[in-house]
């Protein structure tokens, strides 16, 4: 039995114990992170350099990029790193910073992407009323919102799990600092006002969602409307990419945190966290530059894609 204030690290859950499936295990993260860094970057250089594409929805995917750059950047160097010297530790001071920074590029995600929902039915919706209701400002304050949001979700998230005294070892059943995995070391009832927390940000999650789901029912009725087939092609390719990279999201982080503890497993934790925590950021780019005509455009100019 430890005391939180004597443990000066934890023991992180190893993907394998056999020195060659460790050795797999870093060259498949570093394969997905090099992904990540190559698309994610693509995609901000191209906004940041085509003035064509400095419009609300660009301005909101060029946010999306940074934190999908953070949340991945926050878990899977360490892991690499972790299996490249057959380790499994990382200090206490590590994982706090982990959970937190961890959560805050998650939390600002999801909330960025209810805004972006709603960028997509203003624009498809209410087109005549879109300069007014996104007008530069307006684009600055919605994204410093989500910004702040996750922040501010982030580190009351920290402050509580990392106030609880912690008696049940060292041990984390997941290869990063989850809040879950740390709340089963917890000795005190205290975990309960943290319980109560997390029930708050799923509460207001799932409120996101249902304005997400609203939005795009919407946006499909207005779509289904426009009597050009090109149109409608036109509509349907800026808002398939987005509600794609909302479903994915969702769908893994819902499985990986309200699956039934009957079905919970380290083995099936560990896929589904890979699912909702590492291939998203690395996905996302792909998704938006393959449905997004101007994106492949810019970047045939480039010289980055060849024609297809």
């Amino acid at each position: 039995m430890t005391n939180s204030s004597s443990i000066t690290q934890f023991l992180l859950l190893a993907f394998a114990d056999r020195r060659e499936l460790q050795l797999l295990h870093f060259w498949l993260f570093l394969g997905i992170y090099l992904a990540a860094l190559l698309g994610n970057g693509l995609i901000i250089t191209t906004i940041a350099c085509d003035h064509h594409l400095h419009t609300p929805m660009y301005f909101f995917l060029l946010n999306l990029s940074l934190l999908d750059l953070g949340s991945i950047s926050t878990i899977v160097p360490k892991s690499m790193a972790n299996s490249l010297w057959n380790t499994r530790a990382i200090s206490y001071l590590g994982c706090v910073a982990q959970l937190f920074l961890f959560a805050f590029f998650i939390s600002a995600e999801y909330f960025l992407l209810t805004v972006m929902a709603y960028d997509r039915y203003v624009a498809i919706c209410k087109p005549l009323h879109y300069g007014t209701l996104l007008g530069s400002r307006a684009c600055v304050h919605m994204a410093a919102a989500a910004w702040g949001t996750g922040f501010l979700n982030a580190f009351l998230h920290m402050a509580n799990t990392f106030s609880l005294p912690l008696c049940q070892g060292n041990v984390l059943d997941q290869f990063f600092c989850e809040i879950p995995h740390i709340l089963k070391l917890s000795c005190s009832h205290s975990y309960l006002r943290e319980v109560g927390l997390l029930v708050v940000s799923i509460s207001l999650a799932f409120g996101c969602f249902v304005f997400i789901m609203v939005s795009y029912v919407q946006i499909f009725r207005a779509v289904l409307r426009i009597p050009s087939e090109q149109g409608r092609h036109k509509a349907f390719s800026t808002c398939l990419p987005h509600l794609a990279v909302v479903s994915l999201f969702l769908s893994t982080a819902m499985f990986a945190h309200l699956k039934p503890p009957s079905i919970s497993s380290p083995s099936l934790d560990l896929v589904v966290s890979v699912l909702y925590s590492v291939v998203p950021p690395a996905v996302n780019p792909l998704i938006y530059s393959m449905r997004n005509q101007q994106l492949k455009d810019f970047l045939r100019k480039m010289d980055v894609f060849q024609k297809q």
